[in-house]
């Protein structure tokens, strides 16, 4: 790691000529609008690619401290510059050729930079050029000739992502960590949410490039009367949150369609509130780009109690069957699957079974009894985490991870949630990640990489009386907001995320308060809290109470219980912090999408 900042390395192939192709540019997110990941340059191979060298390095200068910054940017090459982002959001016009910056716009002056962001969107019209890009809850239009704001774009060259929700957008986090994709005039914007019980709905939006006034509206939380509705609790789209499109889409230029894939309803892992299959929850969506109108989905997760978002954008590819070549679009999944569809139609290319799951234990919760499962491919990860399962890499590592489990559930795939305890598998981690995968044109061959990481959950009941002190308020708040989930129930830091234990010895209650409410780094704002309950929630973090931790107002038993919380990301790993399953703990996979076959299977990592 340099001690600069974050850098962005380029390389270049010594000795070696450039052949004469059109197709040099990277003017999307993941290579082009069907998301293939995909170049049909050569230059590099097998043979030669032991010879690269450094050509440049550009330090962006802006790394945090610790290990929380990250340039997840998925750089363009476009108009002859290299647009890129940096772990504080900058917005960076590189030359390509050389590394040297050509301007640089920053939305955070303040240096108040929250957030992550994995790429822009280029469009152009004549000597009209502009980057899409996304900092905080803003969509910003610039020129990306010279890196100014183009003013005639929203609101002095941005619009806020949270305005058209349905809700009081000053109470709202909302933001995009993927670009949005273009269609003639049309920007299509996705966003991320906070995913605790206050997360603001994540309905998609088409603005229009030149003035960002909003086109059409798609209600990923269906309204009453809309197609949907039915799916959900009668008055659930009031409260309910999430079912965002975070990972990116793709557009099938010549049938006007856009592909979009969707997460889960907030909040992720209990749905007592949320009674119903939740479309469009954890969807493929095909919109008419120009409408908004909705042609086909297909839920790949019913009532998800598991943060089994569709994590990355689908692929489109042409696959070759039986009945001649079909245009098709593959979406990957965190649960290890890959489902294809018919384009036009949403057809499955192959069959998808729904298989009966393990029913929940939780009160409040209605399990949906059954999920799709795709015959073809076969799964790209493991689907049940069993005592045979368990690491072996040696007889310490075997028993830390059997002493973990103690009353734990395993089992198989969606396996639900508990207080006891539950170890899902793959993780929320598991799968295919953000990265997704990438096709091969010529061949129908889809590569992915996998993780095969297990996660153990634990549920917590939350009283949900208001008899309690303001001590206890704060501690509700905390989890009900989704803190634990990174924090930890305990406030010991969970996973990248720093411990808030003896907070007041580091920080005051103003740098905190500051901090929950605008957001910094990788952590979200929470602008949902009033001053009331901020209050209650420095009581709590600063551990202002007369109380034992564990104290306060019980319910009797009477008394239902409407909220559950878990304790924490938790990995399930053993005393070293290697993974609690046999190996391979990640793999990288090749499918015929023709055949929906393996073509091979390797492992990745090492141990």
């Amino acid at each position: 790691m340099y001690r600069q900042g974050a850098a962005i390395a380029f390389v270049i192939l010594l000795s070696c000529h450039v052949n004469d192709r059109s197709d040099v540019s990277w003017a999307a997110y993941r290579g082009d609008q069907g998301c293939s990941g995909y170049s049909t340059l050569d230059q590099i191979n097998k043979e030669n690619v032991k010879d690269l060298d450094v050509a440049w390095i550009y330090h962006t200068g802006d790394a945090s401290e610790g290990n929380r910054s990250t340039i997840q940017c998925n750089p363009i090459i476009v108009n002859d510059m290299m647009y890129v982002t940096s772990p504080k959001l900058k917005l960076i016009a590189l030359d390509p050729a050389n590394g040297k910056e050509i301007w640089k716009f920053d939305p955070f002056p303040d240096g108040n930079a929250s957030g992550v962001n994995r790429g822009v969107t280029y469009w152009e019209e004549g000597n009209d050029r502009r980057i899409f890009f996304s900092a905080g809850p803003y969509l910003y239009s610039i020129n990306a000739d010279s890196g100014k704001l183009i003013n005639d774009f929203g609101e002095k060259g941005k619009v806020d992502l949270r305005n058209g929700l349905g809700r009081d957008p000053e109470k709202l986090a909302v933001w995009a960590t993927s670009p949005g994709v273009v269609y003639e005039d049309i920007l299509i914007q996705g966003t991320a949410l906070n995913e605790g019980y206050d997360a603001a709905p994540g309905f998609v939006r088409a603005y229009d490039v030149h003035d960002g006034k909003v086109i059409w509206t798609f209600h990923t939380i269906p309204q009453p009367g809309e197609y949907g509705y039915d799916t959900w609790d009668e008055n659930a789209y009031k409260e309910v949150g999430g079912t965002n499109s975070w990972a990116g889409m793709s557009i099938d230029q010549k049938r006007g369609l856009v592909f979009i894939p969707t997460g889960s309803p907030a909040f992720d892992f209990y749905g007592g509130n949320r009674k119903g299959e939740n479309l469009f929850g954890n969807c493929l969506i095909a919109l008419d780009v120009r409408t908004g109108e909705r042609k086909w989905h297909y839920q790949l997760v019913h009532h998800d109690l598991w943060d089994y978002d569709l994590p990355a954008p689908p692929v489109l590819v042409t696959v070759s069957t039986k009945d001649g070549d079909v245009d098709a679009v593959v979406q990957v999944t965190k649960m290890g699957m890959a489902f294809l569809f018919n384009r036009e139609t949403g057809e499955p290319i192959f069959p998808i079974e729904e298989r009966p799951v393990p029913a929940s234990d939780l009160v409040g919760e209605v399990t949906w009894p059954t999920q799709p499962f795709p015959t073809k491919p076969l799964p790209f990860v493991r689907h049940e985490y069993s005592w045979s399962t368990v690491t072996d890499i040696s007889e310490e590592a075997h028993s830390s991870v059997i002493k973990k489990l103690e009353n734990s559930r395993i089992g198989p795939i969606y396996t639900p949630p508990s207080t006891a305890g539950s170890v899902q598998f793959p993780g929320t981690r598991g799968g295919a990640e953000w990265g997704g995968a990438s096709v091969d044109p010529a061949t129908g061959i889809l590569y992915v990489n996998a993780n095969e990481v297990p996660m153990l959950f634990r549920m917590k009941a939350i009283d949900q009386t208001d008899d309690e002190s303001l001590f206890m308020k704060g501690k509700k708040i905390f989890a009900l907001n989704n803190c634990t989930t990174c924090h930890g129930a305990d406030r010991s830091g969970v996973a990248n995320a720093p411990s808030l234990l003896d907070l007041s010895k580091r920080l005051s209650k103003s740098g905190v308060h500051d901090i929950v409410k605008a957001g910094k780094g990788q952590m979200p704002a929470f602008p949902n809290l009033s001053e009331e309950e901020f209050e209650a929630l420095m009581k709590f973090l600063f551990d202002e109470s007369n109380l034992l931790p564990d104290e306060g107002r019980r319910g009797d038993e009477n008394e239902t219980i409407t909220r559950y919380v878990h304790e924490g990301w938790n990995v399930l790993t053993d005393q070293d912090g290697y993974p609690g399953v046999k190996p391979p703990w990640g793999t990288l996979n090749a499918i015929d999408l023709n055949k929906g076959e393996f073509v091979w299977q390797i492992p990745l990592g090492e141990f």
